[in-house]
């Protein structure tokens, strides 16, 4: 084939199933270029998970291709999955994104004991050849700073990345979107725009970032005692807004958890984040300063059970508390799946009796996202020939689509696809090709793991209905019954005495049932967990676990 010829296959991995583990894939003959790398946190079904991952095989089986990888912003659903992925390559290839991502990235794989592969830092309006590949950046706006969107161009076509953005005009750092590089790509033709949808489905802009400090400010200036505000660790301009307000009102801060300490630290060594020395203060020197005078930076806006806010809200930090004199501020909207925990947080604070401010209730979060009439105006800008939209459930995905629709692009230029999907663009024209295997893997505790239904399956069932355990001695000559023992471990009725002598009868009757057969042991199990799962389903509407032990004797 000859090389003009080639595609250029755009093959998402994630972020089309969710708010969440972002990777997608861009192939050009024998060159490849990975955009992000993220993570998803569990839901509750998810028992037992600590994270969720895209299956990344499709790029270890073609690592040999693998040119780079491109980082949008320093988020985790961007980040997350990155040192899993690096321990499974071979070729340690170079990471290019912003200095303060760059910073955070370095940060997480020092956390896991990686060696930084090469990491290169890129810039608003800069360009790099990757293979293939001439790659562009351009400065969006997001809710944290140094958020960039991505130019590749290719011998196939020319394809935009938006990467995640909002069209803030009044940004906390002074830098607003390069709207110049984006209309100048757009005259010289975009093919295809990929494009976030978090907020697709809601009317109307986004409030910009410098709407929030006015109201964190009035609370931090009235607030009786202390003031705890709870923040994304990685929301470096709501920090920024937390820690000027509180200067301004003669406040110290203090920052505690794990993940703020660190990308604090990152942000002040980098200078996104200002704040002198003077004005920060640990956690131990808290109890010299009034109430009054300080405010407390912390983890824990996602009711996440051992965040800094959790622990305070509980009495179990080491070194804070919450008074019922005190103030919490949650800045943050919950992600979809920790509404409960997020409320269970602030029933503990509310026991507590302090002051309690949400976005509810007043203006002390705004969302990093662009609502419709940003992703309008992205589209008129770029006025691209085809439209991809990403970064969203299949709901987000949707309602970008149909802005896309209204904004002029054909339907049938339109992709609206799955992870696994793959696009394939020839001379600038685009059309579905092949999918590849895609999918989630697991990390559950040290092991990172294929997503197995039967483990989670089994999970749900001891969460809910509890553990049976029988174990049965048979005899190896007559093949009857000697002794059945029944133990039970998260069952409500645990300690009937009744039930339990009712159980054992069931047991005895089918091993009785079982040696006239001449059954061998494993079908004897199997007997003998279904005969004591349709007794207790019968009698106490339950299905714990039976696990079944026979021991001949």
């Amino acid at each position: 084939m000859a090389k003009r010829q080639m595609p250029l296959k755009i093959i998402p991995l994630g972020g089309l199933d969710g708010i969440g583990k972002n990777m997608t894939v861009f192939e050009y003959g024998n060159d490849m270029v990975l955009v992000d790398a993220g993570l998803m946190f569990p839901d509750d079904e998810q028992l037992g998970i600590d994270l969720v991952l895209p299956d990344y095989t499709y790029v270890l089986e073609n690592e040999d291709k693998l040119r780079g990888i491109i980082v949008t912003h320093g988020h985790e659903d961007h980040t997350g999955a990155l040192p899993y992925l690096l321990m499974d390559l071979q070729p340690k290839v170079p990471i290019y994104s912003s200095k303060l991502t760059l910073g955070f990235i370095e940060g997480k794989l020092a956390e896991h004991k990686i060696r930084s592969p090469k990491l290169r830092e890129v810039t608003d309006g800069q360009c790099i050849r990757l293979g293939a590949f001439d790659i562009c950046f351009f400065g969006m706006t997001h809710s944290i700073p140094a958020a960039l969107g991505v130019i590749l161009r290719t011998p196939a076509g020319t394809v935009m990345h938006t990467g995640d953005f909002k069209l803030d005009q009044t940004p906390i750092d002074g830098k607003t979107p390069n709207y110049q590089a984006i209309n100048s790509y757009a005259a010289e033709g975009i093919d295809l725009l990929l494009s976030d949808s978090t907020n697709a489905t809601i009317p109307g802009f986004t409030p910009s970032e410098a709407a929030v400090g006015p109201s964190i400010r009035h609370i931090i200036k009235n607030a009786p005692g202390r003031v705890v505000v709870a923040s994304f660790a990685s929301h470096i301009h709501r920090l920024q807004q937390v820690c000027d307000a509180s200067v301004a009102v003669g406040r110290k801060v203090v920052v505690t958890g794990r993940s703020m300490i660190t990308n604090t630290r990152v942000a002040r060594e980098l200078g996104y984040l200002h704040i002198d020395n003077e004005n920060i203060i640990d956690a131990f020197e808290v109890d010299e300063l009034p109430d009054n005078k300080v405010v407390v930076l912390c983890t824990g806006s996602q009711g996440e059970p051992l965040s800094a806010l959790s622990r305070m809200a509980n009495g179990e930090h080491r070194s804070l508390s919450v008074s019922k004199n005190d103030t919490v501020i949650i800045s943050a909207t919950p992600v979809p799946g920790n509404e409960k925990s997020v409320a269970g947080i602030i029933n503990a604070l509310s026991k507590v009796g302090c002051d309690i401010y949400d976005k509810s209730q007043t203006l002390v979060h705004v969302s990093g996202h662009g609502c419709q009439e940003e992703l309008k105006l992205m589209l008129a800008m770029v006025h691209p020939t085809y439209f991809m939209p990403v970064h969203g459930e299949a709901m987000h995905l949707r309602a970008h689509a149909m802005l896309a629709r209204d904004m002029g692009i054909p339907s049938e230029n339109i992709f609206v696809v799955d992870n696994g999907d793959t696009l394939e663009m020839r001379g600038g024209k685009v059309r579905l090709g092949q999918p590849v295997d895609s999918g989630v893997v697991y990390v559950d505790g040290l092991s990172v793991t294929d997503a197995d239904p039967v483990v989670l399956r089994d999970r749900q069932i001891l969460s809910q209905d509890g553990i049976v355990t029988c174990v049965v001695t048979v005899s190896h000559r007559s093949r009857k019954a000697r002794d059945i023992e029944i133990y039970s471990r998260g069952v409500s009725f645990a300690n009937d005495e009744v039930l339990s002598a009712d159980a054992q009868e069931v047991v005895r009757t089918r091993v009785d049932k079982n040696s006239q057969t001449g059954m061998g042991v494993d079908q004897l199990r199997k007997g003998i967990r279904n005969s004591l799962s349709n007794f207790l389903w019968n009698r106490t509407h339950t299905r714990p676990m039976v696990i079944p032990v026979v021991m001949e004797v």
